[in-house]
């Protein structure tokens, strides 16, 4: 007898944890807190379970008996299951002692609960009509968890703003689910990839469309990102669940319906310019910012549009590699982003930095991408050949590499520096090739191949890669340009994002202030 799937039953004993905080909503609710640790570490152990499921029977599905499926079992559903789970469970337990004694804390520990059982079901949905209902409910939760703190305006004020960019983004997917309907006959997302390789018509071009746009909604994409960067007045397990989990959802959501997103070339155009776009001004923006969950939530920015581009470019493991990469990360760097900033303050005598001038900088690009392209035609002797896109979005990585290498070949640079960024060039191409293999094996069967460019595809590929070498080397010469009197002003207008926000605002009319409950 088959066993029923095991990553169900992971959001389930999350939302039953979440009932008895619904009768103890204040401060120091007894054992409950230890309850809702305990339950996040069960839900991670049915994860495990779905993953050893699936290696031993294969993929699987549910739904009703003459229904569509409405929850899936695959190499996809099940990593960002463990993801969301794994994330859960370390968050909810630096939770637990980070809001103990919180006049509200038992509320947040349900409200937790609740989004993290919501996302699992999310990332597990064989039909858009459980996506949709996904995406409102979580939104509708992490809307309360942002007004944790419903007092201070600011928090309500983020709050507002990210329910009205999520709820434009949720009525972007109900139409393009009308639309596929229409085309298709049916909202199955397995038979809607299925049939969009057959050639799209109109109307499901359309959805493809809509759905980029629900994407780069929920994603924090230029230029409405300023909901993204607005929401640090939450507590800190907030931040590091909403940047670690929920922002990845756009993303996900484009990688499950990666087939009928791919069929419409110009679907794919707009992920490149505006991912490509966001994370380059996301990027630059970071620099600027002195407080470290502000500089965190502007390299989230980035990061997002950088995952869209990996979309765009028809590089779906890779972007799924970057969604689970980010979150570990993310997750991390809020939580301990306490202990970073009295780590910085304790350093009372920093060491001296190699500055690299103009010709340090040429020589560091040149190196790293001449490491890049040795270990790029290793890997292509071994394995086989990378795609024109998989080539392109390698270089752009390398730029970043180039940075530490320019270090290493400054002229106050010892000796032992130079070696050592050489290697962490060479190293950062070994794991991009090598990461770039075990991705496509794990998940490259499930996922469209990498298209072949055509003219508008290997414009946007040069002009990608152009536009982040350039980007890379002003971020190289930052110490030499950063403090010079005619770019004062530049980085002024940058710390404050150029001013988008504020214009947004105006754009939208006066946000209403959202009340506390």
């Amino acid at each position: 007898m088959m066993l029923p799937m095991l990553t169900v039953f992971s959001p389930v004993i999350l939302l039953l944890a979440a009932l008895p905080f619904a009768m103890r909503p204040g401060s120091r609710p007894g054992g409950l807190p230890r309850l809702a640790e305990g339950a996040t570490l069960a839900a991670l152990a049915f994860a495990i379970g779905g993953l050893c499921q699936l290696i031993l029977s294969g993929p699987d599905r549910i739904g009703f008996a003459d229904g569509p499926a409405l929850l899936r079992l695959d190499a996809v559903s099940v990593t960002m299951t463990l993801l969301v789970a794994f994330v859960g469970w370390v968050v909810v337990r630096y939770a637990r002692f980070y809001l103990d004694g919180e006049a509200r804390e038992g509320a947040f520990h349900g409200g937790m609960l609740a989004a993290l059982a919501i996302v699992l079901i999310l990332v597990q949905s064989a039909s858009l009509l459980v996506l949709i209902a996904a995406f409102v409910a979580v939104g509708q939760v992490l809307r309360h968890l942002l007004l944790f703190y419903p007092e201070r305006v600011e928090a309500r004020r983020a709050a507002a703003k990210f329910s009205l960019v999520w709820r434009m983004g949720d009525a972007a997917l109900i139409v393009a689910t009308a639309l596929l309907w229409a085309a298709f006959g049916t909202v199955d997302i397995a038979a809607l990839n299925s049939a969009a390789a057959g050639g799209p018509p109109l109307g499901a071009q359309i959805a493809a469309a809509l759905l980029v746009l629900a994407a780069a909604l929920k994603t924090a994409t230029f230029p409405l990102h300023g909901w993204l960067t607005e929401v640090m007045e939450a507590p800190t397990p907030v931040s590091a669940l909403l940047h670690a989990g929920i922002i990845n959802a756009g993303g996900l959501m484009l990688i499950a319906l990666s087939g009928v997103v791919q069929a419409s070339p110009g679907a794919m155009a707009a992920l490149v310019i505006a991912g490509g776009f966001t994370a380059l001004f996301g990027g630059a923006v970071m620099l600027t910012q002195s407080a470290v969950k502000t500089a965190l939530a502007w390299s989230t920015v980035a990061q997002m549009g950088f995952m869209l581009l990996q979309c765009g470019l028809g590089l779906w493991p890779l972007a799924l590699l970057h969604i689970v990469a980010h979150s570990l990360y993310k997750a991390h760097a809020f939580l301990a982003s306490g202990g970073a900033v009295q780590a910085v303050v304790m350093v009372r005598r920093p060491g001296h930095i190699a500055v690299p001038d103009i010709g340090a900088v040429g020589r560091s690009f040149a190196l790293a991408l001449l490491l890049f392209f040795v270990v790029a035609a290793g890997f292509d002797w071994i394995f086989g050949p990378k795609s024109a896109q998989a080539l392109a979005l390698g270089a752009i990585l390398i730029f970043g590499v180039a940075y530490l290498v320019a270090q290493g070949l400054a002229d106050a640079a010892p000796r032992a520096l130079t070696r050592k960024t050489a290697r962490a060039a060479f190293a950062a191409a070994l794991a991009y090739f090598g990461f770039h293999t075990v991705a496509g094996a794990l998940w490259g069967p499930e996922l469209p191949a990498d298209p072949v460019p055509g003219a508008l595809e290997w414009a946007l590929i040069v002009l990608a890669v152009v536009s982040f070498g350039l980007v890379a080397v002003a971020q190289a010469l930052f110490p030499l340009w950063a403090h010079h009197p005619a770019t004062a002003g530049l980085r002024v207008h940058l710390a404050n994002g150029l001013y988008l926000n504020a214009v947004l605002d105006r754009l939208i009319g006066k946000l209403k202030i959202a009340k506390s409950n």
